[in-house]
């Protein structure tokens, strides 16, 4: 294709305007952690990078520690969590965030005191000492559930459940009208190719077998091929009464003891160690 010379001029200057605009939209998109405030930069990077293993609040999963409640990691310095951040921890699953900037950490850093500031300053809404009385007693919640070893095993272990949540949070919880069964807590009823006929939890499945643990604690493994049917129950065992079957007060009493019954929680805060492991 030929061009006359005042085309070739024009498409040259379209060419140069284009990549000077290009360069300046690239250095505007690189700057733009340096133009978030601080806060909301240290939330989107922990959001994006930390809170898979250790949940939006902190408080960890079964694939990383809690970092919000925990008293050690409270009283790391702030120089220490950013190291751990930046490099990671050797022969551990935590990974150094190379790719992150000073100023992220730093914004992460900041961040992750805020969650801790939360813990520290929750408020307990009613009396602990009722609430663990009605967790006992009139609201059977040890029938299922435990609490520093004490109650049952058919639904997960709340001993620092309640340890970083706001009060709010775990209320809401409670009166929830309804709700779906977590992994490994399916109710299901299962019948043998033999006939038999067992009913509980499944706790493990995958395409070729399946783990069930009936309600006298007892553990049962199937290869499905021995299964006639899995009768799957969509309601999990948690009831869905406590707005009606407990007072406001009484609600409050639980949520309290909840809160406190972390042994993380009725642990005093060490004095600060600058040479304290993060573990």
């Amino acid at each position: 294709m030929h061009l006359s010379r005042n085309s070739s001029h024009a498409l040259l200057v379209f060419a140069i305007l284009w990549c000077t605009g290009a360069s300046f939209a690239q250095q505007k998109h690189s700057g733009n952690h340096d133009s978030k405030p601080l806060s909301m930069l240290g939330q989107s990077t922990f959001n994006s990078s930390c809170s898979g293993c250790h949940g939006l609040d902190g408080r960890g999963s079964d694939k990383a520690v809690d970092i919000s409640g925990s008293a050690k990691v409270r009283h790391l310095s702030d120089g220490q969590l950013a190291s751990i951040i930046s490099n990671g921890i050797p022969g551990t699953g935590m990974p150094g965030f190379h790719t992150l900037s000073a100023l992220q950490i730093h914004a992460v850093v900041g961040y992750v005191r805020s969650l801790q500031g939360k813990v520290e300053s929750r408020k307990l809404p009613g009396d602990a000492i009722r609430g663990k009385e009605i967790f006992f007693g009139k609201g059977q919640c040890s029938s299922c559930h435990a609490i520093s070893g004490q109650g049952g095993f058919l639904g997960p272990d709340l001993s620092s459940y309640a340890s970083t949540a706001s009060a709010k949070t775990i209320h809401d919880e409670l009166v929830k009208p309804q709700r779906t069964p977590q992994t490994g807590y399916t109710p299901a009823v299962l019948t043998t190719t033999q006939g038999d006929r067992l009913e509980g939890l499944i706790r493990n499945e995958d395409n070729f077998s399946l783990q069930l643990q009936t309600n006298d604690g007892n553990f049962h493994f199937f290869s499905k091929s021995e299964l006639s049917t899995v009768d799957r129950r969509e309601n999990s065992l948690m009831p869905t009464n406590y707005r009606e079957s407990l007072s406001p007060g009484e609600l409050d009493d639980l949520v309290s003891y909840l809160m406190t019954a972390s042994p993380e929680a009725s642990k005093p805060a060490p004095r600060k160690k600058e040479e304290d492991d993060y573990e």
